[in-house]
């Protein structure tokens, strides 16, 4: 809640000059979450809007940045957060327009466009305390921002654990007689050739920077914000087999006090995200069955999410990433980033919906069309199993070193916000080959 001009000083006591050391986090309410049911002739238009919202909230935080020590409650209020207010107000007017021209005009979006802020008062990651480690088991140190001007925004030392604190975790459902039990496996490197954007052809196509966070991609060569069906079908690709497919997830960066050539760039430093952008050791992209029937062939196009790049602010109810250690997968992580001993490599997994709805190849909110299993490995009426996609990469990271993937500003490099992207572009002949290992039971690719 804010305070009063009344309070002014006492919060310029709080907040002031407390820019660099601890960040505020803007938090908004996530329209996308709530527009489940777009009209497809509206949905670009109101894509493109979406990630104006986002655009917003990211100029909110640069005029947050250059108020320096003058960032008091009541500073914040009328130079951020009601310009940020009145901006949000009239792009969800320009939302709930489009969406009038085609269907019913959806009702309470205006109740969506107020903003409030929130001091992180976590410390930044830093060397523990003697004596609160795991042995041998160095804690993050504290690294300076890239750019040094802008504010530490993450990753905290509370966002690490070592992963021999962790028990195991992993259950899996019981295979029945049906089950598809094969694999295949598509090898499309390790982005050798430094295939980088902010963009977001899935959730804001045609919008320049609609991730505000750099993504690393492997297989389709030519994926961008302004890529169409047609431009993904006749690219290169990465992949050994031909298989077209975009795969993409945000970078992983070492937090050392090292610029990047993207420091001054949208999506790295303008946006927050400094460091050195880490190249994966492996990248493992794998097709798995179900584990109670046999699996269907997934349409050309299927556009797929796993995670939430919001789950700082919208809640963990979809975030999905897993992070884990090389000898140590047994054990994996949702909301920690993990602390690997020596000679034991960072993993980060993600596990793709496996059920889709039989019809649509996306949908208004990115996540309806398909669904995860149910604990029992079945899918939830109406929709049928599809090969299940595991994106699996690696890092090779010293223990104790300061890592954090690329986030929007307002998540402040959250582990639980990691999140992968897949379009499906393999031919019908390899898209079929890869069922019919998978069904028979063989391991292919």
């Amino acid at each position: 809640m804010l305070m009063t001009d009344n309070n002014a000083s006492a919060a310029r006591d709080s907040w002031g000059g407390q820019a660099a050391q601890a960040p505020v986090t803007i938090n908004c309410p996530d329209v996308a979450v709530r527009l489940s049911n777009v009209p497809e002739q509206a949905r670009p238009a109101v894509d493109n809007q979406l990630a104006q919202l986002d655009t917003q909230v990211a100029d909110a935080y640069e005029q947050l940045a250059a108020g320096g020590t003058q960032t008091d409650r009541n500073w914040v209020r009328t130079r951020v957060l009601d310009p940020l207010s009145s901006q949000r107000r009239g792009t969800l007017d320009r939302i709930a327009t489009e969406i009038d021209r085609v269907s019913n005009r959806p009702a309470g979006l205006e109740s969506m466009a107020s903003c409030t802020v929130k001091k992180d008062d976590v410390a930044p990651a830093a060397a523990p305390a003697s004596g609160s480690a795991a042995p041998n088991a160095p804690a993050p140190s504290a690294s300076a921002p890239a750019n040094g001007d802008k504010a530490q925004t993450g990753p905290r030392r509370s966002d690490f654990v070592d992963i021999r604190r962790v028990r195991p975790n992993v259950a899996a459902p019981r295979l029945q007689a049906n089950a598809s039990r094969g694999t295949f496996k598509s090898r499309c490197g390790r982005n050798e050739n430094k295939h980088f954007n902010p963009d977001n052809v899935i959730v804001a196509p045609g919008v320049s920077n609609g991730a505000h966070h750099m993504h690393d991609y492997v297989g389709n060569l030519e994926t961008d914000a302004f890529a169409t069906n047609d431009d993904l079908a006749a690219a290169g690709t990465t992949c050994t087999n031909g298989d077209r497919s975009t795969h993409y997830w945000p970078v992983l960066r070492l937090r050392n006090g090292k610029v990047e050539s993207d420091a001054n760039l949208p999506g790295g430093g303008q946006d927050g995200n400094v460091g050195r952008i880490l190249q994966p050791a492996s990248v493992q992209l794998t097709f798995r069955g179900s584990p109670v029937s046999k699996v269907t062939a997934m349409p050309t196009f299927l556009r797929i999410i796993t995670g939430d790049a919001k789950a700082f602010t919208n809640g963990t109810a979809n975030a999905n990433a897993s992070w884990s250690c090389t000898g140590f997968e047994n054990r994996q992580l949702k909301e920690k980033y993990p602390i690997c001993p020596q000679g034991s490599n960072v993993v980060r997994t993600f596990n793709f919906q496996s059920c889709w709805d039989g019809s649509n190849t996306d949908s208004a909110n990115h996540r309806t069309h398909v669904a995860f299993a149910r604990p029992n490995g079945t899918c939830p009426k109406g929709f049928r199993a599809i090969p299940q996609l595991v994106q699996r990469i690696t890092y090779k990271i010293a223990p104790g070193s300061v890592f954090a993937v690329d986030s929007f500003p307002e998540q402040l490099h959250k582990p639980g916000t990691d999140h992968g992207d897949f379009i499906n572009v393999m031919s019908a002949s390899l898209m079929k080959k890869a069922v019919s290992c998978i069904n028979s039971g063989r391991r292919c690719g």
